[in-house]
């Protein structure tokens, strides 16, 4: 799948993590959850119904489509990872979570690819050494 721009994966994952309260998403949630003003989620709502990553009901609310979801659920995964991985290392969470943002568009897949690797690597280590087993 080609990247998309930062700001489609910001509304993609926005909607992905809101949908994760259980709650129907609608454009003023996002709005409010990202700050913007109503008639910029409402432009941006628009484009991404028409490149066909949400839909929304005659209620106004808002789902991902197969393609919503595999873009949100990618960048939601690389936040996650990317943050944890910060405070790890001894970040503070709020500096963290707002790195991992950050980093989590400007990383190409390549690169991204091989710090999870490292990471995964890393925990294997601690387990083995944690579990009794010699380093």
């Amino acid at each position: 799948m080609d990247r998309q721009p930062e700001s489609v994966e910001n509304y993609l994952e926005t909607i992905l993590m809101l949908s994760h309260t259980g709650n129907p998403v609608r454009s003023v949630d996002i709005a409010k959850e990202l700050n913007f003003s109503k008639p910029s989620i409402s432009v941006a709502m628009k484009n991404l119904k028409a490149n066909g990553h949400i839909t929304i009901d005659t209620a106004g609310y808002i789902s991902l489509t197969n393609s919503g979801q595999e873009i949100a659920q990618k960048i939601y995964d690389r936040h996650t990872l990317i943050s944890e991985w910060l405070m790890f290392l001894g970040v503070d969470r709020e500096t963290a979570v707002h790195d991992a943002c950050k980093m989590e568009h400007g990383m190409s897949e390549k690169s991204f690819i091989a710090v999870q690797k490292h990471i995964d690597e890393w925990k294997r280590l601690c387990m083995k050494k944690n579990s009794g087993g010699s380093l």
